[in-house]
């Protein structure tokens, strides 16, 4: 195999993948660098008790937290990193997202680019990655340059009743935008869609490639180019420069059990928010003592990853629904008559099933004791709320003597959190819920406080200051010449909607700015 390429990209999620599919037509070569492997299509792809009760897919991996307590991360290594999991919900940033907001527990700051500055990429992003969706009845959403090519993903019967009660309470639901290679007529697929509109859409791998992930979407068909290779179950183990300090000139890479040494006039990291500061500090030597493109020291700092709390609600009615995931609520995002700073979003989740009602109802039992397993999978609503995490530098990652992560986490801006939680409590009556929420923390994990590792960022945040940040506007790390970091990382704040539409528009951005370097 050729040991020098024109560019390589290590990871092959969201950021990366998209990158990928971007530059493929240039002529470049690529190398793609991913630790795992394609996920295999098999039964337990859509089993809940394999992908949630037994984590069939998660990484054997062990982290510990600032105190030695041992974590089992929520992450998986696959083709198409966490997006082969991801709910595939794609929201854009509020343009307000990208300046200053107050909230209650602190300030979120600004970006170093506006809205305007990413809303070409997002209708590119969301273009790419089949966003089935309508703009403009978000209140608040700001303006789309071009529509959705794809109609919202309908509403079964019990959800309809559910937005129709939420309009007649004087709210605002909408229909949630999904990456989803669906083409449905009457609520119905249609014989030719590859989405069938199952009950293993959020949370699983699709066996079926209905879902709108990075590997079906980006990486398969850049790998139809000559000029692009892939390279799995190969771990970056690290980067080492040239004797200025200011290009990297050799990525170390453990694969099949050897040592193996690459090179390219470009290097780009996606390893996730987490995995990529790892990365950076692990490749420290003698021009960057503290790690990699780290004068600054905010690498792996300012670790955030939102405010997400996932719940269970019960129906007075059955709920037959089969694909739940339609609709969501940002009437509370930027607050609300009784408080003024922001709460936070709503969104629905994939419907409960029974071996993970089944593994939750322990810590139910002092609230649900009448109601019988099947009751529960019958009647169950669910859904997922996120509040903005606030940028703190001793939120971070590091590495302890064995170059494993060491998380730290300081939970904070929970106060709009908790009031969005009562303010979804306060609706459950009129939606003809019960009226208490019952928690599902396996979809969240057990390990890490509050939302797992789905949504993390900011680890590598970018700006036009070298000394407040690691990487420039392009997100090109300020200390080295060729290094280019577009995962989540690169994040400023992080907002209260899932992030993946972010990144995958700042890569097709990054992508843009490469094309005009490489072709210089």
């Amino acid at each position: 195999m050729t040991s020098h390429y024109d560019i390589i990209i290590i990871g092959t999620g969201a950021g990366g993948g998209t990158l990928a599919y971007s530059l493929a037509p240039t002529g470049k070569r690529i190398l793609l660098l991913e630790r795992g492997d394609f996920l295999p299509r098999e039964q337990d792809n859509w089993s809940a008790n394999a992908v949630f009760v037994k984590t069939k897919y998660q990484a054997d991996e062990t982290w510990h937290d600032k105190d030695g307590n041992v974590i089992h991360p929520g992450i998986q290594y696959y083709v198409g990193g966490n997006t082969k999991f991801y709910g595939a919900a794609l929201f854009r940033l509020r343009r307000e997202d990208f300046g200053e907001v107050k909230h209650h527990g602190g300030i979120s700051p600004a970006w170093p680019l506006t809205y305007d500055d990413m809303e070409p990429y997002y209708c590119q992003a969301e273009h790419l990655y089949h966003v089935h969706g309508e703009h403009g009845v978000d209140p608040t959403e700001a303006p789309s340059s071009q529509p959705y090519r794809h109609p919202p993903v309908s509403h079964e019967p019990r959800i309809q009743q559910l937005f129709d009660a939420l309009k007649t309470e004087g709210l605002h639901p909408f229909p949630l935008p999904l990456g989803i290679l669906l083409d449905e007529e009457n609520g119905k697929p249609k014989r030719n869609s590859a989405c069938i509109r199952c009950d293993a859409f959020d949370g699983f791998p699709c066996m079926v490639n209905g879902k709108a992930d990075a590997q079906t979407i980006c990486i398969e068909p850049a790998l139809k180019h000559p000029n692009v290779t892939l390279l799995t179950n190969a771990y970056v183990e690290k980067l080492d420069t040239d004797k200025t300090g200011r290009k990297v000139d050799r990525v170390i890479v453990r694969h099949g059990g050897r040592e193996e040494i690459y090179s390219a006039d470009t290097v780009v990291i996606s390893c996730g928010a987490i995995n990529s500061a790892a990365l950076l500090l692990r490749s420290a030597n003698l021009f960057h003592p503290n790690g990699l493109a780290n004068s600054s020291g905010l690498v792996g700092r300012n670790y955030m990853r939102h405010n997400n709390s996932a719940f269970m609600a019960l129906s007075r009615q059955p709920n037959p629904t089969v694909f739940q995931k339609t609709l969501a609520i940002n009437d509370f995002y930027f607050g609300a008559p009784d408080f003024a700073f922001p709460l936070g979003h709503i969104q629905m989740l994939g419907k409960s099933h029974g071996p993970t009602v089944e593994a939750n109802l322990p810590s139910w039992l002092p609230f649900a004791p009448n109601f019988a397993l099947d009751y529960l999978a019958l009647h169950s609503v669910d859904f997922w709320i996120t509040s903005e995490d606030l940028p703190n530098p001793e939120n971070r990652v590091t590495l302890d003597k064995n170059n494993q992560v060491v998380l730290t986490l300081n939970v904070g801006n929970m106060e709009g959190h908790h009031r969005l939680v009562k303010k979804l409590e306060g609706m459950l009556d009129a939606l003809d819920l019960h009226p208490y929420l019952l928690d599902r923390n396996l979809y969240l994990g057990k390990d890490i406080p509050i939302g797992g590792t789905a949504h993390q960022n900011g680890t590598v945040r970018f700006g036009v200051d070298p000394a407040s940040s690691v990487l420039d506007i392009n997100c090109k790390a300020h200390d080295v010449d060729n290094l280019y970091v577009v995962d989540a990382s690169f994040f400023v704040s992080c907002g209260a909607v899932n992030p993946s539409l972010t990144i995958m528009a700042n890569a097709l951005r990054v992508a843009e700015h490469l094309k005009m370097t490489l072709s210089g």
